[in-house]
């Protein structure tokens, strides 16, 4: 007998895109004081002396509560937000007028214990922090310098002390894919809310090089569903994760297993073998019964998303170089919703390829980031994507998926 799961499993805003973001990050400065090898940012020791003023910054905080209610969540990311001297002022600010904050410190020696209770006494609500590798010596050379596993080690310690939300974020890349089930168990102790997977993106310090294959991408994807079991995760970069999350889904309710449907990397088999290792060592047991769980919010490059560079250059996201604006000389408000590269991201009959013909394309659109860093073109096909297009067996049952869920967003 077929099992029946009551959840919707796609996750939408539930108001109209077209119009506001889901989230606006901001670049508040490029200095920082560690070396990552990936750095989209390509951070810096020192500051940038043409980024935004602190009135400059209050001036995009206000045009961010312009998008009106619901707010988007407000990111102060950098380089290091804690090289900023006015940041406890700015996220007070934004508090204040209303936006919901987080913020995404790097793992030095200003992530204390005493800046983070001055961040949650400013009004932040969460913290994003990074981990690359599940030893220190492992974390600390991916970040490029000694003592950063022990610092953001000490910082997530606080946070949870404190009562502050915290999200773990990890790049994968060759030097880490193996490590993963460790350093899952690494988040599983921490107590974060979230686990966020990054898919490398050439951009920056972020070499193609360091990627791992699309092959293995997609078996990183189904090891994340696996994980979603135990908590809540996501991925950045790495949109056709939420088209897992219904494939398996969809077998999961119909009791099929998925080595049956899907031809994986070997590497999955590995990663799968040392999260169950991790499980029965640690006791876990899954979230909810079944264990089947919703897509990550639906959100993409100028879909929701929007990015602010500390120079107040608008960008769809961190990882897409191509300009918008500029919020010192137009409304980040009229930016997204009136530029044209944003209103092209958001139209999905402009995209090309598997893209462009794939029945997935309306909840996940692959990463325009890596479309453009690897093309040069924004719209074209998501190249680390290994899905052909209709080829899932089950498509009268995902299409009631889709459309039930389009029926209840529209209401």
């Amino acid at each position: 007998m077929e099992r029946q799961s009551p959840i919707k499993l796609i996750r939408h805003p539930v108001y109209d895109l077209n119009e506001r973001p889901f989230m606006v990050i901001w670049e508040t400065t490029y200095a920082c004081d560690l070396a990552c090898r990936h750095c989209r940012a390509e951070a810096q020791p020192e500051h940038d002396p043409l980024a935004l003023s602190t009135e400059e910054a209050r001036q995009l905080l206000h045009q961010v509560e312009g998008f009106g209610r619901p707010r988007p969540i407000f990111i102060f990311t950098g380089g290091d937000p804690f090289k900023r001297s006015d940041l406890f002022d700015l996220v007070y600010y934004a508090s204040n007028i209303g936006l919901p904050v987080a913020v995404s410190p790097s793992g030095t020696p200003l992530l204390t214990a005493e800046n983070l209770r001055r961040l949650k006494e400013a009004g932040a609500k969460a913290i994003s922090l990074s981990i690359d590798g599940s030893t220190a010596a492992f974390h600390d050379a991916f970040r490029g310098v000694h003592g950063s596993f022990e610092w953001t080690a000490n910082g997530w310690r606080a946070a949870r002390a404190m009562g502050l939300k915290t999200q773990i974020n990890t790049t994968v890349t060759r030097f880490n894919l193996h490590d993963l089930p460790h350093i899952f168990r690494l988040v599983q102790q921490i107590g974060a809310m979230t686990w966020s997977l990054f898919f490398l993106v050439p951009t920056g310090r972020g070499r193609q090089e360091d990627e791992v294959s699309p092959a293995e991408y997609e078996a990183v994807m189904h090891f994340l569903y696996d994980v979603s079991k135990y908590i809540s995760a996501k991925t950045v970069e790495g949109h056709h994760y939420k088209r897992v999350v219904l494939q398996r889904a969809i077998l999961e309710e119909k009791g099929l297993p998925l080595e049956s449907y899907f031809v994986l990397h070997p590497i999955y088999y590995d990663l799968r073998a040392g999260l169950q290792q991790v499980v029965q060592s640690a006791g876990l047991q899954p979230r909810a019964i079944g264990g089947i769980h919703r897509t990550p919010m639906h959100i993409n490059a100028g879909n929701g998303f929007v990015f602010v560079s500390r120079r107040g250059d608008v960008f769809p996201s961190g990882f897409l170089p191509l300009r918008a604006g500029n919020v010192r000389e137009r409304s980040l408000v009229d930016i997204y919703r009136d530029a044209s590269l944003f209103r092209s991201l958001r139209d999905t009959n402009r995209y090309e390829g598997r893209c462009g013909l794939c029945e997935f394309v309306g909840v996940c659109g692959g990463s325009r980031s890596r479309a453009y860093a690897m093309t040069g073109n924004v719209l074209a096909e998501e190249p680390f994507c290994t899905y052909e297009p209709h080829s899932f067996p089950f498509q009268t049952e995902l299409r009631e998926k889709l459309q039930s869920d389009q029926h209840e967003h529209e209401a």
